[in-house]
């Protein structure tokens, strides 16, 4: 079979060669013409998929190696009999910990300061779920807002927003881009939305850019304190304004962890295999998976747990190196922005950091045990996933 691939999916090429053939293109170079005679499309959020992408072209199954799905015509798909699949929950892991890092950060706090905080969570799927789990280690009060889930279960667990919004400390957005209904997200954060927040409270997005109005948020930004976006409204072409009254600046990152990108591959490469009755099984190589050492001693340390965090991922720097962009030219602010992303450097997630403490550092090495570091303590090393 003729594969096409964005070239931004992760060992692509090695997990899919047992399929066809497989070539490798940028993003914004999927076109219809590309497609004509493939058999399969692999795509990631940044390639738009529906009639005007496949009319006219042999593809009878599509993959996007992400957890959203706003990006793919799922109705067209399925009207014309194209199969298709997704990475749901695949870089839940990643974005929690980049939510966990901005936290520490935009906060100032020490970790053993964040018990008691109160943390918006707004939708409450893989990654929701996931950061409320790192939070909840952390002893953050987390408040749940999810309409769909709490028609489905009725359950307590779930706050309204007004509630939410009007008593957290920090808010994060994890909901998917919805257009239209009663639970659309599209410019959610909107002037009745900003008007709800507790002032001062601490904004952090990492959903996707079109959930937030740039232009009300530029006009409210005095109503929030510390604003961390990794997402934007316009993206690759962004509004440097908003880069420059933001705290802390990413672009779209916040799931781009090396675990994150395997598992993602491996999902859609197992849908694919199982769409054309392939034998399933491709796994990345062991060696490109395995704890890679490093080792953290913090025995001395009187932040262990921000300071592992932040030697397993320093929000900071990329923050540092995306503000480049404002020093660059308007037209090639995009180039620069989809660079970023291409060529960011391997992180790894926090099963891959042994931390050594010592025997009286018990309430800090059972949190970072919960946040799936690898513990050594009193010649004892216990493994956190």
């Amino acid at each position: 079979m003729k594969i096409i691939a964005d070239q931004n999916i992760l060992f692509v090429k090695e997990a899919f060669a047992q399929l066809g053939t497989v070539t490798e293109l940028a993003s914004y170079k999927i076109s219809r013409d590309e497609l004509k005679d493939a058999d399969i499309a692999l795509v990631r959020s940044v390639t738009p998929v529906g009639k005007e992408l496949l009319d006219g072209t042999s593809v009878r199954f599509v993959a996007s190696a992400t957890i959203g799905i706003d990006h793919i015509d799922v109705a067209y798909l399925k009207e014309n009999h194209i199969g298709f699949a997704h990475a749901p929950g695949s870089n839940a892991d990643s974005v929690a910990e980049y939510v966990l890092a901005a936290i520490i950060k935009s906060t100032g706090k020490r970790a053993s300061e964040l018990a008691g905080m109160k943390l918006a969570i707004v939708g409450v799927g893989n990654v929701g779920s996931k950061v409320c789990r790192i939070a909840s280690a952390l002893g953050i009060q987390c408040l749940l807002n999810d309409p769909p889930k709490k028609r489905l279960t009725g359950s307590d667990s779930y706050v309204s927003i007004d509630e939410a919004l009007g008593e957290a400390d920090i808010v994060s957005l994890h909901v998917p881009l919805t257009m239209a209904g009663p639970d659309a997200t599209y410019h959610m954060v909107n002037g009745e939305f900003i008007s709800k927040v507790k002032k001062g409270a601490i904004l952090i997005n990492s959903s996707r850019g079109k959930v937030i109005d740039e232009k009300t948020f530029l006009e409210s930004r005095d109503s929030f304190g510390a604003v961390v976006l990794d997402v934007w409204e316009k993206e690759p072409a962004i509004n440097t304004d908003t880069v420059r009254i933001v705290d802390i600046a990413t672009p779209h990152i916040a799931g781009y962890s090396f675990d994150g990108k395997i598992r993602g591959t491996e999902m859609i490469q197992n849908a694919a295999s199982a769409f054309y009755f392939h034998k399933q099984g491709w796994t990345v190589k062991e060696e490109e998976t395995s704890l890679i050492g490093k080792t953290l001693d913090l025995r001395d340390s009187k932040d262990p747990i921000a300071e592992a965090v932040e030697n397993a991922y320093d929000i900071m720097q990329d923050d540092e190196q995306f503000r480049k962009i404002l020093s660059i030219s308007k037209e090639l602010q995009p180039t620069f922005f989809e660079e970023s992303r291409k060529n960011y450097p391997r992180r790894y997630e926090f099963p891959h950091y042994k931390v050594i403490l010592s025997g009286k550092q018990a309430i800090e090495a059972d949190i970072l045990l919960k946040l799936r570091f690898v513990v050594e303590q009193s010649d004892k090393v216990v493994d956190g996933k």
